[in-house]
């Protein structure tokens, strides 16, 4: 781009175009380099006085860089800003322009500002077929509609300069609505020309025949022979060409002939009015060339930042116009087509079209790879040449109708329909999530429609262009959506036999939240629950963190996170998705068996003070009469320093030595006279484990907690125990050494039914050792001797 500044006459164009081409790629360079003095730097969101000196370009961009992008080290989720390439600099150049161009002579600003108008209104009208139109350039979408209805009202009501608002309340008008119009548009309006709510008519869309998002073109007509009747004026019908939701068009051709028999002024907005610009167009969205104004948005279509939105129209009297707002004369006003005028030269009418043309494709493209996918609904699929896809996830029942499992329908039951929806709206978000935070090219969208309930948008024609989007991306979606089907169906058929075994489970009670993705929630109810009171219990959150620890512990591949209740405070555990067969029953088992054994130990350690100052008095006491009893064995003379080295040299002393452990868990002491044994024999041997509560399943070796043992593997897992025992035998020969084959000719024969001698080492480790105390006696007064 240096040598093309270079050739340009004016300096300034030049220099402005070079300290765009520097500031931007300042900018984008700051989202790649990391922060080397985060600790120095200072919060750049607390304002502060003007500095008395002035500050250089570099600086200001360093501010206004601190400013984008100094919240990604404490939010790495937050959205960063997208990488423009060189036609989003010719767009930004734009607004550089303009403020240069409005600097210039009356006479030569008039000429430029005639000629981009002129050319930017030519250059679209051909583009989108709207012969013979005038355009207005806005930045709000909304505003161009506005100004529309201002214009019909001046139109319709000649006297309404003079009269003003008393001419419409003798002949209130009213503005027709579709209800799937997108959210808060009727209620801008009617702030903005200042007109009551009951001037706007929500038109419902149909439910019987057609698409359920598109307007009812028979109600409509009712509608307005009812609102003549009344002495009202229908003035304006807003019709949609691809619905914020879902896409869909309305059937303008007829709302077209209905709008002339009565008079009335028709809009339409909508994505699907870029593909005017292809070769082949619907006969639905063609219709819309004839209509009285339409709302272009070539911003996100063309992937341009910053350019204004066009409002195309058609009108004969420039008074009424200028009255309307269409059009000023102010400078300011006129130049709002420049970023546009300039990007649409760049890209070229091909580029325009190519853009256009690969963003329905990548629709198409998604459209026809989800139809082989099970479990997937598409609920467009009557609208063929949309741009737009929607699609949700929904398991269908033994014995349902798939087609009536797609839309559910008002005649069905309410209890089945929505438990069902409930079910798999949380389903269907979850796997939003996943898809945005899998593929964030592809530029999904989670929404929630009235009768569907949640589904999954892709709208290329207003992501692509921005995020990138290709082929390749659409591809991954389908990829990643048939890799979390089996969570998703396994989860769904879990979930009820889940509420099942916790109905049934003693302490548990099942916690119904439709919000929450995976299996279920439970909670456990302690003794001092409250089961009236929804307010938090501290207890209760106690119990359950130390559950929650407990179960992240047995690494399952199940998830577990505790919160609160969907509709109290208290806190429960959720069980999220399930990722392969799970044994319910196990799971519940557990979460009992462990809730109850904290619930346990939590009371256990409130007495513990009392029971451990308790048992160190006993023990003191049981010491002190062993210490008696020692010496009426040994004698006094055995006490002596000298003699009683002398007397042991001759005569050892065969006692064990005694000693006293406090079994936290039953509260009771113990000797310690086996574990003296055990030490001095050296088999290694450690003295039993307290016995725990826990809930344990016999598993497979590396077979997680909580998952069922298939029937297929039975065989497979009878030859592999073996094998398994067998190479067990052959480790203990080979790490067991002199010591261990001593042991093992001095130990007396096995028991007949041990299956190996490890068993019989593991199993029998106390009869062994108290069988060996005769035979190794010698090496014991040996040891007491040395001692």
């Amino acid at each position: 781009m240096e040598p093309t500044l270079k050739k340009i006459a004016d300096p300034t164009l030049a220099e402005m175009g070079k300290n765009l081409k520097e500031a931007v790629k300042m900018l984008e360079d700051s989202q790649r380099r990391t922060e080397e003095e985060n600790g120095k730097k200072i919060s750049g969101d607390i304002p502060g006085p003007l500095q008395g000196s002035g500050q250089d370009m570099v600086s200001i961009l360093q501010v206004v860089q601190n400013l984008m992008h100094g919240d990604e080290d404490e939010e790495p989720q937050s959205a960063r800003i997208q990488n423009i390439g060189e036609q989003g600099h010719i767009a930004l150049l734009g607004h550089s322009l303009g403020a240069y161009i409005s600097t210039l002579d009356k006479e030569k600003l008039r000429k430029l500002m005639t000629r981009i108008l002129s050319d930017t209104t030519l250059w679209l009208c051909r583009i989108f077929r709207y012969e013979n139109g005038c355009a207005y350039f806005h930045e709000e979408e909304r505003e161009g509609l506005a100004k529309i209805c201002r214009l019909a009202i001046h139109s319709r009501y000649e006297d309404f300069v003079v009269d003003g608002f008393n001419v419409l309340y003798n002949k209130k008008p009213v503005i027709y609505l579709s209800a799937a119009a997108r959210p808060g548009l009727g209620q801008y309006l009617c702030n903005q020309l200042g007109l009551p709510f009951p001037c706007l008519c929500r038109v419902p869309c149909n439910t019987m025949f057609g698409s359920q998002h598109q307007m009812d073109v028979a109600f409509l007509e009712k509608l307005i022979k009812d609102d003549i009747e009344r002495g009202k004026l229908p003035l304006l019908l807003v019709a949609n060409a691809g619905t914020a939701a879902v896409g869909h068009t309305d059937k303008i051709g007829r709302l077209k002939e209905l709008c002339e028999q009565y008079g009335i002024w028709l809009h339409v907005e909508g994505v699907n009015l870029a593909t005017l610009a292809l070769g082949y167009v619907s006969s639905s969205v063609l219709a819309a060339t004839k209509c009285d104004s339409m709302t272009l948005t070539p911003g996100p279509w063309l992937g341009l930042p910053a350019v204004p939105a066009v409002t195309l129209y058609k009108h004969d009297d420039p008074a009424l116009t200028l009255v309307a707002g269409l059009t000023s004369n102010k400078p300011a006003d006129k130049l709002r087509a420049l970023p546009l005028w300039l990007s649409l030269q760049y890209l070229g009418l091909d580029g325009i079209v190519e853009r256009i043309k690969h963003a329905c494709q990548l629709s198409q493209r998604l459209q026809e790879s989800l139809k082989k996918v099970n479990h997937i609904k598409i609920l467009v699929e009557d609208e063929l040449s949309s741009p737009v896809v929607v699609f949700r996830f929904f398991q269908e029942l033994p014995g349902s109708d798939p087609v009536l499992k797609a839309v559910p329908v008002p005649n069905m039951a309410p209890s089945a329909v929505g438990r069902e929806r409930h079910s798999c709206d949380a389903l269907n978000r979850w796997l939003g999530e996943q898809l945005k935070q899998l593929v964030p090219e592809s530029g999904l969208t989670v929404m929630d429609l009235e009768v569907e309930g949640v589904c999954i948008r892709f709208s290329p024609l207003m992501t692509a262009a921005v995020l990138g989007t290709r082929g390749e991306d659409v591809d991954q979606v389908v990829a990643c959506i048939q890799s979390k089907l089996p969570i998703l169906t396994c989860t769904l058929q879990l979930r009820e036999e889940f509420k099942q075994e916790v109905t049934a489970a003693a302490g548990l009670l099942y916690v119904d939240d439709p919000n929450w993705p995976g299996i279920g929630g439970v909670r456990y109810e302690h003794a001092n629950d409250d089961k009236s009171s929804l307010k938090l219990d501290p207890e209760g959150e106690k119990i359950h963190a130390g559950l929650l620890k407990k179960l992240n512990e047995l690494e399952s591949d199940l998830t577990f996170k505790m919160g609160p209740e969907y509709k109290s405070m208290k806190s429960c555990i959720y069980v999220g998705m399930a990722s392969d067969d799970v044994d319910i029953s196990e799971l519940v088992g557990t979460i009992a068996v462990t809730a109850r054994e904290i619930e346990e130990n939590s009371r256990l350690l409130e007495n513990m003070t009392e029971v451990v100052r308790k048992g160190i008095q006993e023990a003191q006491v049981q010491l002190q009469k062993a210490n008696e009893e020692r010496l009426l064995e040994e004698g006094v003379l055995r006490q002596i320093p000298v003699v009683g080295s002398v007397l042991n040299w001759f005569s050892p002393v065969q006692a064990s030595q005694k000693g006293r452990t406090f079994n936290l868990t039953a509260g009771s002491l113990e000797s310690t006279e086996h574990t003296y044994v055990y030490k001095v024999q050296g088999t290694g041997v450690t003295p039993p484990q307290t016995p725990s509560g826990t809930r344990t399943k016999q598993r497979l070796p590396g077979q997680k907690p909580f998952k069922r043992s298939l029937r297929g593997s039975d065989a497979l897992s009878e030859t592999s125990s073996v094998s398994h025992i067998e190479d067990l035998e052959k480790m203990e020969h080979l790490t067991g050494g002199p010591e261990q084959d001593a042991l093992e000719t001095s130990s007396p024969e096995p028991h007949p039914g041990a299956p190996t001698l490890q068993d019989t080492e593991q199993t029998g480790a106390l009869q062994n050792g108290a069988q060996h105390t005769e035979d190794d006696r010698p090496q014991v007064e040996e040891l007491e001797s040395l001692r």
